[in-house]
């Protein structure tokens, strides 16, 4: 029985449960590989490539597993129905979305029937010297708890993101984030790029006195002084650091 696929909808939501009013516990980006463990009648079981992360998703036709060539790196990519900026647009692509790219005319690159802008995309094998340079295309962007695209995204996803992008495993949650980057850092060492940790809750250091976060009570991804959000998180939220990790 074949069981592998590949995700070819822009965002896919997973849920803890066999209902679309459960938890989403996180998303699945078009182009990421997936197996599903077990079928029922409008769900399947499954388990993301990516990451190894279990959850349901709604029962839909999906494509064999994909072989990517190319990853969008830009924060929402256009998608058109011809090769034409005046074309139709049908839907967009979230930033590290993954496609096989078949050809190109122009200024597009074809995928499936579509095409999107090639300025848009990166070769697979692309990296960037720093992990987090294009970090600041999701400032300003909604927070949404279990979200991973330019409409919604939640703290730990953030992290994730520009791991998988630059070909990285990160884990999704922040526990596991927490518990994978082994080395640990004291809050006067720390510097840029280095991730700080709350229970339950991931920054990310932009610098000596900055991080960036998805944070859920002002509901959008902000850029903040590193001791005012400390001292924020603990006086509303009574939570205090649990650990600093210099993640690459």
């Amino acid at each position: 029985m074949r069981n592998k696929f590949s995700n070819n909808y822009p965002i896919i939501n997973l849920y803890n449960k066999k209902s679309a009013v459960s938890k989403i516990v996180t998303q699945m980006l078009y182009g990421e590989n997936f197996t599903v463990l077990r079928k029922f009648r409008n769900w399947y079981k499954i388990k993301l490539h990516t990451d190894n992360y279990v959850g349901f998703i709604n029962r839909k036709k999906f494509t064999n597993p994909l072989k990517p060539t190319h990853k969008v790196s830009v924060l929402a990519a256009n998608v058109y129905g011809k090769h034409s900026n005046k074309a139709k647009q049908n839907k967009k692509l979230t930033f590290a979305s993954k496609i096989y790219a078949k050809e190109k005319y122009g200024s597009f690159t074809k995928f499936e029937n579509r095409w999107i802008r090639t300025k848009d995309l990166k070769p697979i094998d692309y990296k960037d010297e720093n992990i987090f340079s294009k970090i600041d295309l999701f400032e300003g962007r909604k927070y949404k708890w279990g979200g991973k695209n330019f409409n919604g995204v939640d703290c730990s996803a953030l992290v994730q993101l520009f791991f998988n992008f630059n070909n990285k495993f990160c884990p999704r949650d922040t526990k596991d984030q927490l518990n994978y980057f082994k080395k640990k850092v004291k809050l006067q060492n720390i510097k840029k790029n280095d991730l700080i940790f709350w229970r339950g809750h991931v920054a990310i250091i932009l610098s000596k006195n900055k991080l960036i976060h998805a944070y859920g009570p002002s509901k959008k991804v902000l850029i903040m002084n590193i001791n005012y959000a400390i001292k924020k998180i603990e006086k509303t939220a009574n939570l205090k650091v649990v650990g600093i990790r210099r993640a690459n």
